[in-house]
């Protein structure tokens, strides 16, 4: 993957990171009204931030 491929796919990541953040920001504060969506919603949020993160040291590898 070259530089730039490797910042869109960073960018990509942080933008579908922050999303989930909000989503799981949002669903905080509606509770106890959809409760039943906590595990989906923060194995999103999950997910994703572990996806930009290991992207992130990917991308550090390789500007060493």
């Amino acid at each position: 993957m070259d530089a730039d491929e490797l910042k869109a796919r960073l960018k990509k990541l942080n933008a579908q990171a922050t999303q989930a953040k909000m989503d799981l920001h949002d669903l905080s504060e509606e509770l106890p009204t959809h409760w039943e969506k906590i595990l989906e919603v923060a194995q999103r949020c999950h997910d994703a931030h572990a996806a930009l993160m290991e992207a992130r040291k990917a991308a550090a590898a390789a500007s060493a």
